[in-house]
């Protein structure tokens, strides 16, 4: 029985995906469970498996497309059963995944009698390849390899359904040998020793939009306009912070590891949801739902995007625990390897730009969640220190907060609580 291959959704928020690489090609046997292909979601890389087994025909996806899910891209056609298989998916053949660039569709190549009478099939009769709307009916992968090997697809009798031309078709009439496209007079001139004069730069480019950019763009529309969102802003004092630090890392150096400011901010955040459930919390329908789980969203930029994999029951976990976490999720963040749970359900966030020189910043909620933290660089400063000059490491912090969730007051209370876990890490760690 045949099998299609839909585009499938492998993420949560997918809504189309576009195709990496094909890992199989049209004729290839296929076992249930192997990969097909490489699909690009709007958070990483994942791979598109079978669903059954067969022998994958009528591919309707070209590599670099993009399908909306549950488009049919393919078919695993049963044993002896490919043409009925191919032709019980009519959405593989749908003009857009079918169409082909101009420059193989142009020449009227299925008008040439002499591409005709070299086809060499049933006893020299000459066939040729039929014809729908004016247009020879191939596979793209047919159409490509064609292409690629100078053939003229009116001189290839195609063997899929309604005659169509298959991959099979193409390597059956190389062996045989069939007309061939006359490769342009402007091929065989050798090219002028005077180099021409240097194209003008284009004043604008136009760069294609990501999957992970589009998902982008339209979550956080839907933040920015219909959330109520207010900030607030904490200066904290870090020098305890980084003497913590540094003694901390002293004892990890033996082990090769090593604890960041962002892993200690990450623990002291999650410490403070814990003492706050009402920040720790979301806007539902009609309700507000209160996490008693912290999971912490640790916004990491990839090429194209940012992605947020999430520290789960932070509060529960060490800082060695979370430093190797947190450094692990977001190298494969960067390489596109992450699993859609790795990446969602995340009950607050947090943003760091401090590595970047950033003094302070303003970071957009992710719904549903009801608040986001913006961190900004550790920097010296002059504070007054019991009526004295003095200088001191200081960071400034900036939450937003979805007002509909949590009050002026309710924040403020809640970065009061980080401030002191903060300025005294022990009292956390303890």
């Amino acid at each position: 029985m045949a099998t299609k291959v839909h585009m499938e959704a492998l993420s949560p928020t997918m809504e189309e995906g576009q195709l990496v690489k094909w890992l199989k090609r049209e004729g290839d046997a296929i076992n249930e469970g192997d990969v097909l292909a490489e699909i690009e979601t709007d958070k990483a890389t994942m791979e598109l498996v079978a669903r059954g087994s067969g022998v994958l025909t009528s591919v309707s996806l070209e590599e670099g497309a993009t399908a909306a899910v549950g488009t049919v891209i393919a078919v695993i056609a049963g044993e002896g059963e490919a043409v009925d298989a191919a032709a019980s998916a009519p959405k593989a053949e749908a003009p857009k995944a079918e169409a082909a660039p101009k420059a193989e569709t142009a020449p009227k190549a299925e008008a040439a009698p002499k591409a005709e009478a070299a086809v060499p099939s049933d006893g020299g009769k000459a066939e040729r390849a039929p014809v729908a709307d004016g247009r020879i009916k191939a596979s793209p992968l047919a159409r490509r390899l064609a292409s690629e090997e100078g053939l003229e697809l009116s001189a290839v009798k195609g063997s899929g359904p309604g005659g169509r031309i298959v991959k099979a078709d193409i390597e059956a009439a190389l062996q045989v040998g069939v007309a061939r496209v006359e490769a342009p007079a402007a091929a065989t001139i050798a090219p002028s020793p005077v180099a021409p004069p240097p194209a003008e730069p284009a004043d604008v480019e136009e760069v294609p939009i990501s999957q992970m950019r589009k998902t982008i763009a339209k979550r956080l529309v839907t933040s920015i306009g219909p959330v109520p969102t207010f900030y607030l802003t904490i200066e904290v004092d870090a020098s305890r912070l980084l003497e913590v630090r540094q003694q901390l890392n002293a004892r990890l150096e033996k082990d090769g590891e090593k604890a960041s400011v962002n892993d200690f901010i990450v623990k002291a955040v999650a410490a403070a949801l814990a003492r706050h459930p009402e920040v720790n919390a979301q806007w539902g329908d009609g309700v507000i739902y209160r996490h008693h789980r912290v999971h912490i969203g640790v916004a990491v930029a990839v090429e194209d995007g940012l992605i947020t994999p999430i520290v789960r029951d932070a509060d529960r976990k060490g800082m060695r625990q979370i430093g190797a976490e947190v450094k692990e999720l977001a190298g494969r963040a960067r390489e596109r390897k992450l699993k859609p749970e790795e990446y969602t359900g995340a009950t607050f966030s947090i943003s760091n730009l401090g590595m970047f020189g950033i003094d302070e910043f303003t970071a957009i909620i992710n719904p549903p969640e009801a608040g986001i933290l913006a961190i900004g660089r550790v920097e010296e400063k002059v504070v007054a220190v019991a009526g004295q000059p003095a200088v001191r490491p200081r960071m400034r912090l900036t939450m937003s907060c979805d007002h509909r969730v949590i009050d002026g007051a309710m924040g403020a209370r809640f970065l009061q609580t980080l401030r002191d876990y903060l300025e005294e890490p022990m009292m956390m760690l303890a």
